[in-house]
């Protein structure tokens, strides 16, 4: 009798895995910058030149190994790396070498167990109902973030910022008996096919796609600057928000940091309807256009975030529900967008250019925020910059080709093509 299609426990088993090895860490250690300020006297430029430095110092990384080696394993060794990050921001004191340092060791973690390992898992457990699937997975980067921004509020207020730290990065490690346990790289390792199907999809007999082919096709580099711009906004929003608040008027210490809590609350919580919604929509309708609205939403909501002001929460609500929707749908729909364009084989070396440049984008651009909000004394030539380059990044999304030809390899048994709806 043919074992039941073991596909929905891995993806509920990268729901938590994802969540803690992205959600808890990514989403939260914006909340700490404003005390490294006060403790260090370093200053906004200073703490966030941390992630962007060793993005850039780390680039290479990606394309050289993420796609030689198993995504359990590589998600294994990631946390570890992630967790050592959080405990080096704990017990660190004033020296900013040893910050940045710091950071060269979260963004390997983060390469290595955040969104490429769970995109392939998924992308390979699933074909009809990979859209699905993916937006369920990344609920969990929403759903383990929230919960983090309840925890790391109270634990600073009770026990200090350090301990706050520690305790995320003992989170973390809790993904470990999953993926050695329940998860499985793909289903052929247990005798499956993806969606639970009598036989493999065509998409598994195509070739992949070298570097160089990659890097010679235009739809993929529209790919790679659409989601530049899109992630690099979201980044300078995410990053910069708490900033923002108080220079709107929120009072420094509980006041902003329970503006803050409620704002990245808010975003999660709504950015897990953004990914469970847009996924299924992914599966029915034109990825293409889908992946252009949201991102146009995601520009839209900066100017709501620049009108947030202590007297009037009802903007600050509507921009964390609005930003949040487009925010988690963003992330989730490249991946898809990449493995119609060029085929799920090719899905890990794609994404092993994308993710690291998307990086590049979500680490320097707030600090390039940082550097033009200090020249200006305000954020609203920065945010103006911020709104310009999530429109190129939704007008490169939308001229993309509608359709790209994948051939199957020759050593297929029938000279089939494969026609990838963009």
């Amino acid at each position: 009798m043919q074992r039941k299609f073991f596909g929905w426990w891995i993806t509920a088993a990268a729901v938590v895995t994802f969540g803690l090895a992205v959600g808890v860490p990514y989403y939260n250690i914006g909340f700490f910058y404003d005390y490294f300020q006060r403790e260090f006297q370093w200053s906004r430029s200073d703490i966030t030149l941390g992630f962007p430095l060793a993005a850039a110092l780390t680039i290479w990384f990606g394309p050289i190994v993420i796609h030689r080696f198993s995504p359990r394993k590589l998600i294994l060794i990631g946390t570890v790396l992630t967790c050592i990050a959080l405990t080096g921001f704990a017990n660190m004191g004033s020296a900013l070498m040893v910050y940045y340092g710091f950071w060269v060791v979260y963004t390997l973690g983060y390469f290595l167990s955040g969104p490429i390992p769970h995109q392939l898992i998924v992308s390979h457990w699933f074909r009809r109902s990979r859209g699905k699937a993916m937006g369920i997975v990344y609920v969990g980067v929403g759903l383990m973030g929230s919960l983090g921004s309840f925890l790391v509020k109270w634990l600073t207020d009770d026990f200090g910022y350090r301990v706050a730290l520690m305790v995320l990065a003992g989170l973390i490690l809790l993904a470990w008996p999953l993926v050695l346990f329940v998860m499985k790289d793909k289903p052929s390792d247990i005798g499956q096919n993806p969606d639970g199907a009598a036989e493999p999809p065509a998409e598994n007999k195509v070739q992949s796609h070298t570097f160089g082919e990659l890097l010679g096709s235009w739809p993929f580099w529209l790919l790679l600057i659409g989601s530049f711009c899109s992630i690099g906004s979201i980044g300078a929003i995410n990053f910069h928000m708490k900033f923002v608040f108080l220079d709107a008027g929120f009072e420094k210490g509980p006041v902003v940091d329970g503006a803050w809590r409620t704002a990245s609350v808010l975003i999660l919580w709504s950015s897990i309807g953004g990914r469970l919604l847009i996924g299924g929509m992914a599966d029915r309708f034109s990825k293409k256009w889908v992946m252009t609205a949201t991102y146009f939403l995601v520009a839209g909501t900066i100017p709501i975030l620049l009108i947030v002001r202590p007297s009037n929460p009802m903007y600050l609500y509507m921009f964390a529900l609005l930003f949040g929707f487009g925010m988690g749908a963003d992330y989730m729909l490249i991946p898809l967008m990449a493995a119609e364009q060029f085929g799920v084989n090719t899905l890990a070396r794609a994404m092993a250019v994308i993710l690291p440049v998307n990086t590049i984008a979500q680490t320097w651009f707030p600090y390039f925020v940082s550097v033009l909000r200090d020249r200006a004394g305000n954020y609203g030539i920065a945010m103006g910059v911020v709104l310009a380059v999530a429109m190129i990044g939704a007008l490169s999304i939308a001229i993309l080709p509608k359709h790209r030809e994948v051939s199957l390899p020759a050593s297929a048994e029938k000279p089939v093509n494969v026609t990838a709806r963009a």
